[in-house]
């Protein structure tokens, strides 16, 4: 689990004493890094009443384009602004471009929250 909580430190730099401990809603999880392969999801609580279908991996996309929305199978990861090292690792996040059978296409969802990959086809 990671902190989310306030800064460890002072606006002036100085140490912050913490004034109590970390509170359930201050804990986040590791990032959810979705890869390219056999559909697999994992279902997380979320705060209130919902739950989180998280996509541990995933091989269809859902790609818009223009007025029309085909389900297309993900073959690669062309391009990734988030992290360089994701497109040698497959990895979807939103944003990354992604090679599928219609054609490239940018993801515009985030399937590590939605457990589902929507994009938009780009002309490459």
């Amino acid at each position: 689990m990671q902190d989310q909580g306030p800064s460890r430190r002072k606006r002036t730099g100085g140490r912050l004493v913490r004034s109590r401990k970390k509170k359930r809603h201050q804990l986040g999880n590791e990032p959810t890094e979705t890869t390219v392969g056999e559909p697999r999801f994992r279902t997380i609580d979320a705060r209130g009443d919902t739950e989180k279908v998280r996509a541990l991996s995933t091989n269809v996309a859902q790609v818009a384009d223009g007025e029309e929305t085909v389900e297309a199978e993900i073959e690669d990861v062309s391009e990734n602004p988030a992290n360089v090292n994701y497109v040698r690792r497959n990895i979807i996040t939103k944003g990354a471009v992604i090679e599928t059978s219609a054609g490239a296409a940018r993801v515009t969802s985030r399937p590590g929250q939605s457990g589902q990959v929507n994009a938009v086809a780009v002309e490459e």
